[in-house]
């Protein structure tokens, strides 16, 4: 079996024994004669897998009672249209501008015609950083931030403290560290990155907000009504659902969110070493107090495209993919997931290393 170092932004990684346990159970799961993916989403057989995903991310993630925690579809994407739909009460929405996907979320805002603003931004840099002391307001229907900026490889190192209900898009670092969700109204991500395939998307929302939502938007697209049918108002990804339940188990295996928090510190270490040890040979493109344990970005001496490519080919051959950056600020990018292991993370730093000592 040939494993290669996978380090693409998303669809990402994932570990070895997950994999090997759905190829193991893909045929027969637990000797029902039928695959998970042929189960009826209203069947004892997957309902047990459904529940037990919920519960798995409840004790994991110490999420309070008093919060949903759904299975939906769309994507990200979707929810950058959902959260004003559900949560705009006819005051503001504020934003905290990070990056390509909060500018996204602000772009749905503008569609859907509601009052905002953007209280932040980073934009003026380039991006790479995360501005400090944003002043959300307390009158705010919510407040809005992106935890982390895959394509700038940006992260809150610590969350805003607010009033008004905070709205997470983690969905480049959810489960990778722990959450105080004390002022958190809601946290939602796609699961490709840290939580399993594409195709599912977690939302864990507070109770009270699901109430909120107006008569006009469509059933579909209400928290509410998916809350009330415990995710299964309409047909789930029962697969993406049960690879989901795979990744908290393996979760759990590494010492559940606080376990792999402190390898991913150690793993993202290994890398911005070798880049501020480079004399200049590698720049990083986030400031060093709001740099992601999540993506590592970068560029090569006066961002030379030709030596990048060089090192991107160069990582293929050694059977290392995904470190060409996105196609908006070029560049390199590592990410390193919770599933990168930190032997492929050692075997990048070792070649970077080689790399800048012979075209330095």
């Amino acid at each position: 079996m040939k494993r290669i170092f996978n380090f693409n932004a998303g669809p990402s990684t994932m570990p070895t024994e997950v994999l090997l346990k759905a190829k193991e159970e893909l045929l027969d799961f637990k000797n029902s004669g039928i695959s998970i993916m042929e189960s009826s989403h209203r069947a004892k057989l997957y309902d047990e897998v459904h529940n037990e995903t919920i519960e798995l991310i409840r004790e994991l993630y110490q999420v309070p009672e008093d919060f949903h925690i759904l299975f939906l579809q769309g994507g990200a994407s979707l929810q950058f249209a959902m959260v004003p739909m559900n949560l705009y009460k006819g005051g503001v929405a504020e934003f905290a501008d990070t990056g390509s996907w909060s500018a996204k979320a602000v772009k749905e805002a503008q569609i859907q015609n509601i009052k905002y603003k953007i209280v932040a931004s980073s934009k003026d840099s380039g991006y790479d950083h995360i501005p400090k002391d944003i002043p959300f307001s307390d009158e705010a229907d919510y407040a809005y931030i992106t935890s982390n900026n895959t394509i700038y490889g940006t992260q809150y190192k610590t969350f805003p403290k607010t009033k008004s209900p905070l709205i997470i898009d983690a969905s480049s670092d959810i489960f990778s560290y722990p959450v105080e969700w004390e002022n958190i109204g809601m946290m939602f991500a796609g699961a490709q990155k840290n939580a399993g395939p594409s195709g599912v998307t977690i939302v864990i929302i507070r109770k009270d907000l699901t109430q909120r939502v107006k008569e006009n938007v469509p059933t579909i697209l209400r928290y509410k009504t998916h809350a009330e049918k415990n995710s299964l108002y309409n047909t789930p990804n029962t697969f993406g659902i049960y690879m989901l339940n795979l990744m908290m188990k393996w979760l759990k295996s590494k010492g559940g969110v606080e376990g792999i928090a402190k390898i991913n510190e150690k793993k993202a270490k290994i890398l911005y070493d070798v880049i501020d040890k480079s004399e200049g040979f590698y720049k990083g493109h986030a400031r060093k107090d709001s740099r992601s344990l999540m993506n590592v970005t970068f560029n090569i001496k006066n961002k030379d495209k030709e030596l990048e490519e060089k090192l991107v080919k160069l990582a293929e051959e050694n059977e290392m993919i995904g470190l060409k950056g996105h196609r908006s600020v070029g560049g390199l990018r590592a990410s390193i997931y919770n599933a990168m292991p930190i032997e492929g993370v050692k075997k990048l730093a070792e070649l970077m290393e080689e790399f800048a000592k012979e075209h330095r």
